[in-house]
């Protein structure tokens, strides 16, 4: 257990991305199906949120379902979609003060898990704490190429000059405008990549990737991968002394 008061308050990343990986295999090794695991997962999301709202992260982004997923089997992707429904509960955004918001593909998901999104940003719009954001049907070369389409189709109406377009420009066109990009990118379950994950936004991100399974993520977890980065020095391209 990492010891809580080494953390610095004045130094919790403003933005935690986290990709959630490990439930199928977490489940396979207690003998379950990869449903279940996702069940479980969904516990951690709960803890987590509440743990990164407390420590003072604006905002939490958590790779929920990515456009490459729709490859997998029906039924693994029925009843995530039926649990997504179900476990979208509105108490942990109002007794958290956290507000909701998704980016991705989302017309591809079912009419009803649309609406109940739509809603829980709707209700949640006022909260000022945290803001969970999930990428849900998400890919980030998707995210990339339709920034592309709009700005070349803006060129051809003559709205926008090439020689306008910047990677602010561009920045603005992606669906996380609304939000920093992260500086703490967490990976669990063991795997080292970014799986089409917010590329363009962790350009200077710091890294985490831990063996822990996902479902078994939980606040200590948490806290290691925090602790590691506040020990990082974030020189964005300059040397130690120009940071300095």
């Amino acid at each position: 257990m990492p010891d809580i008061e080494q953390l610095d308050y004045n130094r919790i990343p403003t933005h935690v991305a986290i990709i959630m990986d490990g439930n199928g295999r977490w489940a396979k090794q207690h003998g379950k199906g990869r449903s279940y695991g996702h069940q479980v997962g969904v516990e951690a999301v709960r803890v987590i949120a509440e743990e990164a709202a407390r420590l003072g992260v604006k905002y939490l982004t958590l790779y929920t379902f990515s456009t490459e997923n729709w490859n997998r089997p029906a039924e693994e992707i029925t009843a995530l979609m039926n649990l997504l429904l179900d476990s979208i509960e509105e108490e942990i955004f109002l007794k958290n003060n956290i507000s909701f918001q998704i980016i991705g593909e989302i017309e591809k998901l079912p009419r009803q898990v649309q609406d109940r999104l739509y809603q829980c940003i709707e209700r949640t719009s006022h909260n000022t704490g945290m803001c969970l954001v999930l990428a849900l049907s998400y890919s980030s070369r998707w995210e990339i190429t339709e920034a592309a389409k709009r700005m070349a189709k803006q060129v051809v109406n003559g709205e926008l000059s090439p020689n306008d377009i910047t990677s602010d420009l561009l920045a603005s066109q992606l669906t996380t405008n609304f939000m920093p990009d992260p500086d703490l990118l967490i990976r669990t379950g063991g795997e080292i990549r970014l799986s089409n994950y917010l590329l363009w936004q962790c350009a200077y991100s710091e890294l985490y990737f831990c063996d822990t399974y996902w479902p078994d993520f939980r606040k200590e977890e948490f806290f290691k991968a925090i602790l590691n980065y506040q020990k990082r020095e974030r020189r964005y391209g300059k040397t130690s002394e120009q940071v300095k």
